[in-house]
């Protein structure tokens, strides 16, 4: 979306638009974001999906999920619904990538904690697609998981990690992707969940089952550069 200039239409509750993807997106909704030329179709559902956003919302709250449920384009799904749910944990998930963001201090690093936030909210675009399919919602690729499978291979050639589980705690940056780690397995459960109702790509399920692998690598990279000695479980 970076250096997209997007225009205000105003438009009436019957116009429609050819070749823009913005056709009567809702009842009595005042304005479609266009911008030409045409754009691609991530770039499309996510300026019309934001548009209906507006038209429902106001800026921080709006009562309607005070009886437990949300409401999407006019429907309304109760807040534990597992596409609900699925949405929430990813949410947390690129929150607290964000927490350790601020907390890392090489650019390297938070590059690539980014590039992980923008494939999550590609992740989430598509689950929403699920509520609100007017629109082509952006795709997984298969290229973003083998970026992430190269770069862990490379780490584990550089460090060459013990094998076997670590107590987390020897290092700030390390322990936090290590609680990234976490979150996001939490975060896949959900998902794999929901894909047995409402079949996703295969490529959204095997990222965040490499996403796992992809943080606990960078949290030993992490211990590893500052030759922080880390633990591992005695069972004693």
């Amino acid at each position: 979306m970076q250096g997209m200039r997007i225009q205000q239409v105003q438009l009436s509750s019957t116009t429609k638009f050819q070749n823009t993807g913005c056709s009567n997106l809702h009842k009595d909704l005042p304005t479609c974001a266009l911008d030409p030329p045409p754009r691609r179709a991530s770039e499309d559902y996510f300026v019309n999906f934001m548009v209906l956003l507006k038209k429902e919302m106001t800026l921080f709250y709006t009562g309607k999920g005070d009886k437990g449920k949300s409401s999407i384009g006019g429907k309304k799904y109760p807040k534990d619904s597992p596409i609900v749910e699925a949405l929430g944990d990813l949410d947390e998930l690129n929150s607290l990538i964000g927490v350790v963001k601020t907390q890392a201090h090489k650019p390297s690093l938070i590059k690539k904690l980014e590039k992980v936030q923008e494939s999550l909210f590609i992740i989430q675009a598509r689950i929403a697609w699920i509520m609100y399919p007017k629109f082509p919602s952006p795709q997984m690729t298969e290229e973003k998981i083998k970026v992430m499978e190269q770069e862990i291979d490379v780490i584990e050639k550089k460090i060459k990690p013990a094998r076997g589980f670590v107590v987390s705690g020897s290092d700030p940056v390390a322990s936090w992707l290590d609680m990234l780690r976490a979150v996001s397995r939490r975060a896949e459960r959900r998902v794999v969940k929901l894909h047995k109702t409402n079949a996703l790509p295969q490529e959204i399920i095997a990222y965040l089952n490499r996403l796992s692998s992809y943080l606990y690598a960078l949290a030993r990279a992490e211990a590893a550069a500052k030759k922080t000695k880390e633990l591992h479980p005695t069972y004693k």
